[in-house]
Parts: structure tokens; C-alpha cells; sequence
């Protein structure tokens, strides 16, 4: 498991997360940044470290609001919990640490965590969910010997 694989699924979800973006059916910022959490550093561990890959959508320069933050916010609170932030701030608010704000946008598939941030919340986590099954599935294809 590595950066590489990580950079891979977003990759392999980019042509996904271009057309919404381009279209604006996923939102009208036209950027994104997504994070993607090492699945083996447990919660509690320093988070920049546990930080597997990142990577941004757009020219940072004319972001009109700090993706990049948000985005890491929603993956520390996923990756703190083991949930989703749609899932803990529609169900579980009581898991919200007092200085996160309840942001949704992030998914959590068997351990891979990742945020995203940029397109509305319901994208930023459909993106999020697409990039850990990809990530999954290229850990997967490296086992078996089927990386191009």
C-alpha cells in the first residue's frame, strides 16, 4: 500500500470527478482536493503522517474558499471515527469533537478513509467513495500481479 496506489485510484476516478465538475452538476466551484488516509495508521497517530496522498483540482490560485482544509477536516473526522460525515453529523453529532464543525464529504469503505471537498457535500462523498473502491481495488490488482 502506498502514495502511488492512492494516485492511482484518483486517477482512475478523474474522469468521473472532470465531467461533474465541467458540467456543474456537482457543484459550481469547478475545484476539488481530495485526501486520502493511510488505512493502516490507527486513529490517534499524528494525522499529517497518516496522510497518504493528496491532491487538488483547479488552479489553487483562484479557489475562492480553502478546499484543502475542509477536505482534511472532513477526512480527521472520518479517520478519527471509522465513519462517514454524512453518518455523523445526520446520526451521530454527539461523535463531533468540539472544535470540528459538521461537515460531510468523506467516506469510509473497510478502512480506507478519504475527504473531499470542493462539489456539493453529497459528491464530495459519492468522489470520496469512488477513490477508496478504486484504492481498494488497485491494492487488489498489485496482490494478484495485474498493475500495468
Amino acid at each position: 500500500m502506498s502514495a502511488g496506489l492512492a494516485a492511482r485510484a484518483v486517477r482512475l476516478a478523474q474522469p468521473a470527478i472532470d465531467s461533474a465538475m465541467a458540467s456543474h452538476e456537482a457543484g459550481d466551484s469547478g475545484f476539488l482536493h481530495v485526501v486520502v488516509m493511510d488505512p493502516r495508521a490507527a486513529p490517534g497517530t499524528n494525522f499529517e503522517s497518516a496522510i497518504l496522498y493528496e491532491q487538488s483540482f483547479g488552479d489553487r490560485s483562484r479557489w475562492d474558499a480553502d478546499y484543502a482544509a475542509y477536505a482534511r477536516a472532513k477526512a480527521r473526522m472520518s479517520w478519527r471515527t471509522g465513519l462517514p460525515g454524512h453518518r455523523i453529523c445526520e446520526t451521530s453529532p454527539h461523535l463531533l469533537l468540539p472544535d470540528e464543525q459538521p461537515l460531510w464529504g468523506s467516506a469510509v469503505v473497510d478502512g480506507m478513509t478519504v475527504g473531499v471537498s470542493g462539489a456539493f457535500p453529497w459528491f464530495d462523498e459519492a468522489f470520496a467513495g469512488i477513490i477508496a473502491h478504486f484504492y481498494i481495488a488497485c491494492v487488489k490488482a498489485e496482490r494478484f500481479g495485474k498493475t500495468p
